[in-house]
């Protein structure tokens, strides 16, 4: 929900024309603020995980994600986005042993199908470098979520989202320094509001939780509820511009809804056999 006013406050607070300044405003601040929290560095194997990780999930993430909205109209990059959930669900019933059913993959597809009816427009034109960028940013965060997972160690969230934060916040600055030119008129205090929610709600707050999501969850559940961003962006902006639902977003809506609700029934079903077979199994070692 929380990434899902992104689009808003980006359109209607920022700087334009700045979108990796803006990456990194959000990332390398955040990052700062939940270290000062934590107040704990890497150790060990940790310096070059957390390297690692923030390139994946924020650095290259944001830079990618900020390339494609340069360069495609925002639902064209939104339905290439939406593939992301697929991707986690697969990789993870690859490298942290998850299972991958029939009915995970019909929800992903159903999910990038909602998300086409939500946001794409007829007139939607595309960019191949745009189209690509997109594909690389959801095939490197997804890389990045299974990762995460894989390697928690029982870290604390606030310490692995900080320094994932720091290192790809970092990097964001290299790349705005080398790339973009800073603004020429200085913020007004409307801008200074907008960064402050992205860095503190829309970063801080909402990787905090999602990373830890992922250490407790299967990362499929955590993956497919972010397809819940564009309807909140929707609900925002019809909010803001007084525009109605069409019957084809109403059905975007539904089948995102549906694909989210699919998900996560059937992880709590698998659960539930997994819990009833271990008691099973218990019950009959003591019987014996």
């Amino acid at each position: 929900m929380l990434w899902g006013t992104t689009y808003y406050t980006t359109t209607t607070f920022l700087i334009e024309g700045h979108p990796l300044l803006t990456a990194s405003l959000r990332a390398l601040p955040a990052g700062l603020i939940l270290l000062c929290i934590a107040r704990r560095r890497p150790r060990g194997a940790w310096w070059w995980k957390s390297a690692v990780l923030g390139l994946l999930n924020i650095g290259v993430f944001f830079a990618l994600l900020f390339v494609a909205a340069e360069r495609l109209p925002g639902g064209v990059a939104a339905v290439v986005g939406g593939i992301q959930p697929l991707l986690v669900a697969v990789l993870a019933s690859r490298l942290v042993s998850e299972r991958l059913s029939s009915t995970v993959i019909a929800a992903g597809a159903g999910g990038v199908v909602g998300v086409a009816l939500i946001v794409l427009r007829a007139q939607a034109g595309l960019d191949l470098i745009g189209v690509a960028a997109a594909l690389l940013g959801a095939v490197s965060m997804a890389i990045g979520v299974v990762l995460t997972k894989r390697w928690s160690d029982g870290q604390p969230p606030i310490v692995t989202t900080s320094w994932q934060l720091v290192t790809g916040g970092v990097f964001l600055v290299a790349l705005t320094a080398i790339i973009e030119p800073l603004p020429v008129n200085a913020p007004t205090l409307g801008n200074i509001a907008g960064y402050a929610y992205l860095t503190l709600a829309g970063t801080a707050l909402a990787y905090l939780v999602w990373f830890r999501g992922i250490i407790l969850l299967p990362t499929r559940v955590p993956a497919f509820l972010g397809l819940l961003s564009p309807i909140v962006a929707l609900t925002i902006g019809g909010i803001a511009a007084g525009e109605t639902l069409t019957w084809i977003q109403a059905a975007g809506v539904a089948l995102v809804f549906m694909s989210v609700a699919t998900v996560i029934s059937t992880t709590a079903t698998n659960r539930a056999q997994l819990i009833s077979e271990v008691i099973r199994v218990q019950e009959d070692e003591s019987s014996r």
